[in-house]
């Protein structure tokens, strides 16, 4: 999509979920991007977004994160993040273009073009929504894992459902009772003749990370152990529903490239209301389901927003630089 020779850099404050976001677009773009990772110590980065950069990481201290030369794109996102995107452009003379991903709390003149999620109030010119996050989730890659899964998911009896398990964020939270509702379920699941293959997230709470381990081990299923790499894809791949924690976007939308029937479920607790609107979108598209031990729901056509977004960057960029 981009000029030959075009240099990007991915640039955020090292999260994983923010990460891989920006990789996803750069790798829809076509292209290999250098990983930058901002660390702003305080107070910098509790004045992030507005403050400036830790004089640590400006461009010209020594070993400076966001050193020249500078890239013809930068795609970032996080809060912290956000001085070091604004620097670059400074620094770069204005030549840098710059691609912030989500709501950068500072408005859209934070960078030459954003993408936020429509559950999102931003708007402007330079800003595009969709429904779903940008992801590294493809058809290719899903191609690919379905013909090389590892033999022990591949083994397992049809239908499969891939259990994405995430943990506590500052809206919900797993209680003891939402532990064993949700093992309880599961097992349900797995005594209709459904087979359990499943991962847990980095925020996974102890004791909601064990009954998990229990009800799979109880049922036959597959829990991966977090040695070698995260089967993630595969277990997309070859699901033929899937189960996820409603803590989170990423997930449900990283599911709803698949084409399979998305179950939810919600852990005790008030939700953000912006992430229960993307959530009733997602229903209102036959995409997710109330998960209540049973599979429920049809394949759709899989949705994902990634190669639009990307699209809209070249284009931008394009314009920006004035190329044909």
């Amino acid at each position: 999509m981009l000029p030959a020779g075009s240099t990007v850099w991915v640039l955020t404050d090292g999260k994983a979920g923010d990460e891989m976001a920006c990789l996803g677009v750069a790798e829809a773009l076509g292209i290999e991007p250098v990983i930058r990772r901002v660390k702003p110590r305080p107070p910098w980065s509790w004045l992030s977004p507005r403050g400036p950069v830790d004089p640590a990481e400006r461009p010209s201290a020594e070993g400076s994160p966001i050193a020249p030369p500078f890239p013809d794109i930068v795609i970032g996102t996080g809060r912290r993040a956000i001085p070091a995107i604004r620097r670059v452009k400074a620094d770069s003379g204005g030549r840098t273009f710059t691609v912030i991903l989500k709501d950068p709390r500072i408005g859209a003149g934070a960078a030459d073009f954003l993408w936020v999620p429509e559950h999102d109030p931003l708007r402007g010119p330079n800003v595009m929504t969709t429904l779903t996050s940008p992801h590294r989730i493809t058809p290719a890659k899903l191609a690919a894992a379905r013909a090389n899964s590892p033999a022990a998911l591949a083994s397992l009896p049809a239908p499969r459902a891939a259990i994405l398990v995430g943990g506590d964020s500052r809206h919900l939270a797993f209680s003891d009772g939402d532990a064993r509702s949700l093992a309880d379920r599961l097992s349900t699941l797995a005594r209709s003749g459904v087979a359990l293959m499943g991962t847990l997230s980095r925020r996974t709470p102890p004791k909601l990370a064990e009954s998990m381990r229990r009800v799979f081990a109880d049922n036959a299923g597959w829990l991966w152990d977090g040695t070698g790499d995260n089967p993630f894809v595969a277990l997309l791949a070859l699901a033929d529903a899937v189960v996820v924690t409603a803590d989170s976007t990423n997930m449900p939308g990283e599911a709803a490239a698949t084409g399979r029937p998305v179950l939810l479920f919600t852990p005790g607790g008030t939700g953000h209301p912006k992430h229960q609107r993307f959530l009733d979108a997602l229903r209102a598209k036959g995409v997710v389901h109330n998960f209540d031990g049973r599979l429920e729901g049809a394949p759709y056509e899989p949705i994902n927003s990634t190669p639009a977004i990307a699209q809209a960057v070249a284009e931008r960029f394009r314009a920006f630089r004035n190329l044909s």
